[in-house]
């Protein structure tokens, strides 16, 4: 039997946080640990070494960005984990600190894709299993306006707009919905994109991961 992802919550709305750990447990997701402050959710998360930590980014004490400082330590200290950020903010610089120099079991999210409860909790699973999930307003925010940067510019339009949902954690199936293209299509062209990157056969399956760095830190260069 497949053991359900093991989730740590930190959020200071009491409100807030029962919905979220209610989502989460309807998705079939275990939370086993509830924080309101980020000191509390580095102690709690260190200890029971879940397998992704989902953190609003203004936890208390001082409820600027600690909880994005608490993510990037958490990132630090146990690699292996999954980390989503919940912010109002959607911030590139927050995101380009969480993820760092590996886009590997990040997300970053807007508080209000909480109600799209699938697509959430795919979004959590996902990243516990170490793929990343941006928000699609961070990564229209990332782009810089009538450029192609240098790094992308082999890629074809059309693969470039594949590898932008690729940045969003889509699945195959959800970019083929959202550009009204074939599944088989792509395939083809995430392939294509990998070719093009030259990103190398991966055996922990992360190639998609490797191919959304590029992306992001190319649009930050």
């Amino acid at each position: 039997m497949v053991q359900p992802v093991r989730v740590s919550v930190g959020e200071d709305d009491v409100l807030l946080r029962r919905g979220v750990v209610r989502v989460l447990t309807d998705g079939g997701l275990d939370v086993v640990a509830e924080s309101g402050s980020a000191p509390e959710l580095l102690a709690k998360t260190l200890a029971y070494k879940p397998d992704v930590a989902v953190v609003d980014i203004g936890l208390p004490p001082h409820r600027g960005d600690d909880g994005l400082q608490v993510a990037v330590e958490l990132r630090r200290r146990l690699p292996s984990i999954g980390v989503v950020v919940l912010t109002q903010h959607d911030e590139p610089a927050y995101a380009m600190e969480l993820i760092g120099d590996r886009a590997d079991g990040v997300g970053y999210l807007l508080k209000e894709r909480v109600g799209d409860v699938t697509d959430f909790c795919a979004d959590i699973v996902r990243v516990a299993h170490g793929g990343s999930a941006l928000d699609p307003t961070v990564v229209a925010k990332m782009m810089r306006p009538n450029t192609i940067p240098e790094q992308l510019a082999l890629l074809t339009e059309r693969e470039r707009a594949v590898l932008a949902a690729m940045a969003e954690g889509q699945s195959n199936a959800g970019i083929a919905r959202s550009l009204l293209i074939s599944t088989a299509a792509v395939e083809k062209h995430v392939t294509s994109i990998f070719r093009r990157l030259q990103i190398p056969e991966d055996p922990a399956g992360h190639r998609r991961v490797q191919a959304v760095l590029r992306y992001i830190t190319a649009n930050q260069g």
